[in-house]
């Protein structure tokens, strides 16, 4: 038998775990989770390559594909998804590919994690391109589907990224670009949806985001490329408006409507007195980059 990975022995200071009064037992949880920004931090420079090298081949026009199995999948799932509200990136640019299929994502599918031919097929299925960004995730790093995702996308010529919690595993090794997330054992000896779930979390945000700001989805720290699709973001879109052209509220709900409710488009007609279609086009021709079409670049 092999020796158990860091994420799989037992926490050293929590053997009488159940025996713990309920203050006590919040505390150790709670407290343990500490670890996971830490671990995060610790791989910054891994995840910096990652948003670089995954920037440059989404600007060139592929897609952000994830990959995972239980909670790693889920969490997966999870950002991809919340980059279209968020940043209006096209759902079909940031598939998820999560063992068992999309009903896994509700309820675990037995097995369907030790499927690495399940794997390359499903990402087979997608019909990558060199410019496409294949991201596999597993606590253990040892993950037939994330693995076979991985070995796929290599293959294949995409650029991959590989992201585990322990140390020198396979998923780590064979990628392009290994990220560590280092969090040691759990409180409860295995349940990686603890504090490794916490840092593959944090991680994700940091990832797509900072990748998201790299293709200008973002000026200053504004959320400038958000889809207005209810009341509270039409709000916001509002807010957003005003605050980067300097105007009033009322103007920018005006541009707002008149541009679709783009809010880089409706900047540029209060800044630069635009028409809608012209803001729209000189954005355009600018891939979408905010500060270069205000002249601010």
């Amino acid at each position: 038998m092999s020796p158990l990975s860091s994420t799989e022995t037992p926490h050293p200071a929590h053997a009488a775990l159940d025996l713990y009064e309920t203050p006590e037992l919040l505390a150790a949880l709670i407290g343990d989770q500490q670890r996971a920004v830490a671990a995060v931090q610790a791989a910054a420079p891994q995840l910096a390559r990652a948003v670089d090298a995954a920037a440059r081949r989404l600007a060139a026009g592929g897609r952000l594909i994830y990959a995972g199995a239980g909670t790693s999948g889920r969490l997966a799932v999870l950002d991809a998804v919340e980059l279209n509200p968020t940043f209006s990136w096209s759902p079909e640019r940031a598939p998820a590919l999560l063992a068992g299929g999309p009903g896994a994502m509700f309820l675990a599918v037995e097995g369907a994690e030790d499927d690495g031919a399940q794997g390359a097929e499903d990402l087979h299925r997608l019909g990558p391109t060199a410019n496409d960004v294949v991201f596999a995730i597993a606590a253990s790093g040892t993950t037939p589907f994330a693995l076979g995702v991985l070995a796929a996308g290599r293959a294949l010529g995409t650029l991959t990224i590989g992201m585990a919690n322990n140390a020198g595993s396979p998923l780590v090794s064979e990628a392009e670009i290994g990220i560590v997330l280092d969090t040691g054992p759990e409180v409860i000896s295995g349940s990686t949806r603890l504090k490794a779930g916490t840092a593959q979390k944090i991680a994700l945000n940091s990832f797509s985001s900072a990748v998201m700001v790299r293709l200008h989805k973002v000026y200053g720290n504004l959320m400038v490329d958000l889809r207005a699709t209810n009341v509270k973001l039409v709000h916001r879109a509002v807010r957003l408006t005003a605050q980067a052209a300097g105007c009033a509220p009322a103007q920018a709900e005006a541009a707002l409507r008149d541009s679709g409710y783009r809010v880089k488009v409706a900047v540029l007609m209060v800044r630069l007195g635009l028409g809608p279609d012209a803001a729209r086009s000189r954005l355009e021709a600018l891939q979408g980059n905010l500060r270069a079409a205000l002249g601010e670049a």
